[in-house]
């Protein structure tokens, strides 16, 4: 199945995946869109076919498994490893780091993905990365369904999304939505100290 950026946006809107207003994002930036990709996520359809569609970014890259970090990236990681035919891990924080618990493991050398529903700056991706690394993994690729940095997030290997929007971000103290006192609301998953 072919499918454009329009008909993607098409889908986050049909949703009521793509937000508009002042949000905190997970990274601590502040923004005026959201993108919400769990709203897309629990429909399984929907989500099978989106994260097939990002598998066969990916596939030539060999991987025999696919990571994300919790908890935005875990049902992408599942998808995707379904329609590659492998299977699927995530990391969590544990004390501010992310780590592989419940008993995954990676291989020595074990080819990997790295796999997100959104990426703004790539922090969780880049975590995610380097903590499969330290387990012995080699990580081949990453990618996600939504890139919001616009192909800015800079992850050091090769990488692919079905949508690259560009939504500017604001740091707190250059917000012009905080400086006309507008109220944000945080819908992210991470937590920030």
């Amino acid at each position: 199945m072919i499918m454009t950026e329009s008909d993607l946006l098409t889908v986050l809107r049909k949703h009521s995946a793509l937000l508009e207003g002042h949000f905190i994002l997970s990274s601590g930036l502040h923004s005026d869109r959201y993108v919400q990709c769990a709203l897309v996520l629990q429909h399984p359809q929907v989500a099978e076919q989106l994260c097939a569609l990002l598998a066969e970014k990916l596939r030539h890259l060999g991987a025999s498994v696919v990571a994300a970090p919790a908890l935005g990236g875990v049902l992408v990681a599942h998808e995707v490893a379904r329609a590659l035919g492998t299977r699927a891990l995530f990391t969590e924080r544990k004390e501010g780091s992310m780590t592989l618990r419940r008993g995954f493991s990676v291989e020595p050398g074990e080819r990997t993905l790295v796999v997100e529903d959104v990426i703004t700056t790539g922090l969780s991706t880049r975590e995610t990365i380097r903590c499969v690394e330290e387990a012995g993994g080699r990580v081949v690729g990453a990618g996600a369904l939504i890139d919001r940095s616009g192909g800015g997030a800079d992850l050091g290997l090769p990488a692919a999304a079905l949508l690259t929007l560009k939504i500017q971000n604001y740091s707190p103290a250059d917000c012009p939505f905080c400086k006309s006192g507008i109220p944000a609301v945080k819908p992210g998953s991470r937590t920030r100290k």
